[in-house]
């Protein structure tokens, strides 16, 4: 049975679509399950002039593709409360500190406070030092919640992460990367811990390579303009796929809590190998997408919002290797794209031969599923582990793992609710994974690439199978 929480949220942008698609779904669903019940309140902020009734009618639109309770999403709506807001204008701040407490009265929140960032990362620096000069700050618990970009180098990170830290401390600033709310993500740490063969087959003396897929079907749709300023090396590969190779390549933790978790991360992040310009091109791959082979989608640069001579890339593939005893010459291989043939989020690990010391067939490769479906599939060989009766490897615990009951920002809500960071980005892995991509995006800023170079719903450019192939190797996932 769940535990109930209390806060009370403030979503500063609480009028766009982040707060509507994502956001207010993950808050009904922890209020259908009773995480949250009666002691919690929502309070919206942006520009518009909106009342509280309009709000909680946005509110409840964004919840019909979800669920059919209309009583239901009637009586959550009434935990949300509306202020226009100015994130400039201290007077503003005064308001809400106002409404805060009123609410942490009416509601018994027990004076506890999530403050999410679902704005313009040019802005959390703005409102964080208002929160701390108009005293929102409480008694309770107070969280600082931000999305990604988390900057746009490693001097704006930096920049960025100077102006939040002069407010709120490390352990109060959640960097929400909603990667790390999916459920095979979530649950990879377990599997390891559980399984004591497949953690002691997890090093240079078994596998041959490991392989970081994160595929999209999709194009960059209305994303034209955001796009135009990331590409995917800072959209998917800085974030995604680096906490991605953290949870793969950590060592054993000493427990399975946040600070024995981020002490071997932040292992790893210290252990990317340098890489110098001049290796840039032998070892990273970019692409753009063209129309496809019927001319019906629309290649990148006929985006509405994107330049018509855009040099930036919509898809990348990489090998990066790890300086360090368990890992030293093990590529790790990675790729993420949009427009390919089907939406895949996938971890490969391929084993050598000597893996047979273990028990394990030769040559064997381990796949862990994390979309399309949620993440329910782990593989052996391309079949279903348990279809295989594979004994050296196992879910952690009972068959209530497959439910899948939480999407990632409702598992991310409940972490940030309980204090638990297992989940989140902290800086000092922020700052050696920027200080890595920084290396490429100087070196293919300084170049005009030959764009498009590969066509809509295919696998990416010839040369990033290229890449693999220098070594020996190939991607497991070819479609």
């Amino acid at each position: 049975m769940a535990t109930e929480k209390s806060a009370v949220f403030i979503i500063f942008g609480g009028s766009g679509d982040l707060a509507h698609r994502k956001l207010y779904p993950a808050l009904y669903n922890l209020y259908k399950t009773g995480d949250l019940k009666e002691h919690f309140a929502v309070i919206g902020t942006a520009r518009r002039p909106w009342s509280d009734d309009y709000y909680r009618g946005t509110v409840v639109d964004s919840l019909k593709d979800i669920d059919d309770d209309e009583k239901a999403m009637e009586e959550f709506s009434k935990h949300f409360f509306y202020q226009s807001h100015d994130v400039t204008d201290s007077d503003h701040y005064i308001a809400l500190k106002k409404l805060a407490s009123k609410l942490d009265d009416q509601f018994q929140t027990g004076h506890n406070r999530v403050y999410y960032m679902a704005i313009a990362p040019r802005f959390f620096g703005t409102v964080a030092e208002h929160i701390n000069s108009e005293g929102l700050k409480t008694d309770g618990f107070n969280r600082l919640v931000i999305e990604k970009p988390f900057g746009r180098s490693f001097d704006s990170a930096c920049e960025l992460n100077s102006s939040l830290t002069k407010t709120f401390s490390e352990s109060e600033i959640y960097r929400m990367d909603h990667y790390l709310g999916k459920f095979m993500v979530q649950q990879l740490t377990r599997i390891r811990l559980k399984n004591r063969t497949f953690e002691k087959s997890l090093n240079n003396k078994y596998v041959s390579n490991v392989q970081v897929t994160l595929a999209e079907s999709l194009g960059v749709e209305d994303r034209g303009g955001y796009y135009e300023t990331a590409g995917v090396l800072r959209d998917m590969v800085q974030n995604h796929i680096m906490q991605i190779i953290g949870a793969v390549a950590m060592d054993e933790p000493a427990k399975l809590d946040s600070e024995s978790i981020h002490e071997v991360k932040r292992d790893v992040f210290a252990s990317l190998k340098d890489l110098k310009p001049e290796e840039v091109d032998k070892n990273f791959v970019r692409g753009q997408y063209g129309e496809d082979d019927t001319g019906s989608l629309k290649a990148y640069r006929d985006e509405d919002n994107v330049d018509p001579k855009s040099n930036i890339e919509t898809f990348v593939a990489g090998k990066m290797m790890l300086d360090n005893d368990r890992w030293s010459g093990v590529p790790f291989y990675v790729r993420s794209g949009k427009r390919m043939p089907a939406k895949s989020s996938r971890i490969d690990i391929v084993y050598n031969d000597a893996v047979k010391e273990l028990g394990i067939n030769p040559n064997t490769t381990v796949t862990f599923l994390i979309e399309p479906e949620n993440g329910s599939s782990i593989l052996v060989n391309g079949v279903d582990y348990q279809e295989g009766n594979q004994d050296f490897l196992k879910f952690p615990e009972d068959p209530k793992y497959f439910s899948q009951e939480r999407e990632a920002y409702e598992n991310l809500m409940i972490d940030i609710l309980d204090g638990n960071k297992i989940h989140f980005t902290l800086w000092d892995e922020l700052q050696n994974a920027w200080k890595y991509v920084d290396v490429i995006r100087q070196q293919w800023d300084n170049e005009t690439p030959d764009f498009p170079n590969y066509m809509s719903n295919t696998m990416g450019p010839d040369a990033a199978s290229e890449l693999l192939e220098k070594d020996g190797n190939s991607w497991i996932w070819d479609d």
